[in-house]
């Protein structure tokens, strides 16, 4: 170490430290939050634009990252992991925008009604690990028609992949609630779809 060295140019190489070591660095040098934006700025863009839009994704991505970097401070690794942290004010700013995400629903919903076409690719992607090949429609129509919380565990699960303890993070609901409304939401799903699976390849885990 030369007598003009510093912290900063000894710290290490991006990539090397943990999602909750950066976080809990980022605390006193905040610049290094912008590693965690550079990690997950693609994933969680992509999950809002498939609950809402794309245009709402390029404008909403900010407000999320900004919101976890004011929130760092109390970022805790004992309750869970940074990805469904970050979900978690992802889920808040979709709270703020329900009407997006219903437009959003209602567009798949008359698509799934008239054949669709390649405009339609993007709403496709609302349900991309749902099972409804035939049944769009009626699957956009249901999930319009869930309460929030139920859609927002569905939805967690199928588009942003969380485990069942990521979403009660991500949720801060217990764990036990998250189990029983994707168990809830699956049976009214599969009984409005005639018995399709409505969450191909999901995890009961």
């Amino acid at each position: 170490m030369t007598a003009n060295s510093t912290a900063s140019d000894l710290a290490d190489p991006p990539g090397t430290l943990s999602d909750e070591a950066l976080v809990e660095l980022s605390r006193r040098t905040p610049e290094r939050f912008g590693e965690i934006y550079d990690r997950y700025v693609r994933e969680i863009h992509a999950y809002l634009g498939r609950r809402l839009d794309r245009q709402a994704a390029d404008d909403l991505t900010a407000e999320v990252f900004l919101a976890a970097f004011k929130k760092r401070g109390t970022f805790d690794a004992r309750r869970g992991a940074v990805r469904p942290w970050l979900y978690g004010f992802a889920s808040n700013v979709i709270a703020l925008h329900r009407r997006a995400e219903a437009r959003r629903l209602a567009a798949l919903q008359r698509s799934a009604g008239t054949g669709g076409d390649r405009e339609q690719g993007h709403e496709d992607r609302v349900v991309t690990r749902v099972d409804a090949a035939s049944a769009q429609g009626r699957l956009a129509a249901e999930l319009r028609a869930l309460p929030d919380g139920d859609r927002d565990v569905l939805l967690l699960s199928a588009l942003g992949e969380l485990s069942h303890e990521e979403v009660a993070q991500a949720l801060d609901i217990p764990y036990g609630t998250v189990g029983s409304r994707l168990s809830r939401v699956r049976r009214k799903l599969r009984a409005a779809l005639g018995g399709v699976n409505p969450l191909r390849g999901g995890s009961d885990g």
